[in-house]
């Protein structure tokens, strides 16, 4: 597999620019090599933000330089890969803990007997915030990491815990 090596420097001050290019470059999971050196599969959406990345540091007075990389052999490409998959993989792990504290907050409203429309407005727009970043996540995973397909069945978990949840609302609505 290609890859593409971003590397750049900027002036030290202010410390913004730094932080909006390793901000860039984290969002679409770029993998961190060295300080201001960073690798990406060389597919479309990653292509994207390094470029995105090009611009905020030459709109900062940096300068870059954009290699396409290939490694010299197996063991190279393995690490590279081995990596990357580790850096989605905690991604995921987050993503299942998330999961997590939306059944959390699920259990406790059935609990306590909240069941208003309000509530259950705030809980779909967490399922939706879950839904995007699943997408997003799944988008990065190239290399399929081995939490991948268990976040998947979470978020279908979660999807239907909302709807058990709806359900009960519009019980207590036509009771009350």
């Amino acid at each position: 597999m290609r890859w593409v090596v971003l590397t750049y420097r900027l002036p030290a001050e202010p410390t913004r620019h730094r932080v909006a290019v390793w901000r860039e470059l984290r969002r679409v999971g770029a993998l961190g090599l060295q300080q201001a050196t960073w690798a990406v599969p060389a597919r479309d959406n990653f292509l994207a933000a390094v470029d995105r990345a090009v611009e905020l540091v030459e709109r900062a007075g940096g300068e870059s330089i954009v290699f396409d990389a290939e490694p010299r052999d197996a063991l190279g490409e393995g690490r590279l890969q081995q990596l990357f998959t580790a850096e989605r993989e905690a991604e995921w792990a987050e993503f299942l803990s998330e999961c997590t504290k939306f059944d959390d907050e699920i259990d406790k409203e059935i609990a306590i007997e909240k069941f208003t429309v309000a509530e259950l407005d705030e809980e779909e727009q967490n399922l939706d915030r879950l839904r995007r970043w699943h997408r997003d996540l799944r988008g990065r995973d190239v290399f399929i990491a081995p939490s991948h397909e268990q976040a998947d069945r979470r978020l279908k978990e979660c999807g239907e815990r909302l709807e058990e949840f709806a359900e009960r609302v519009y019980q207590h609505r036509k009771e009350h």
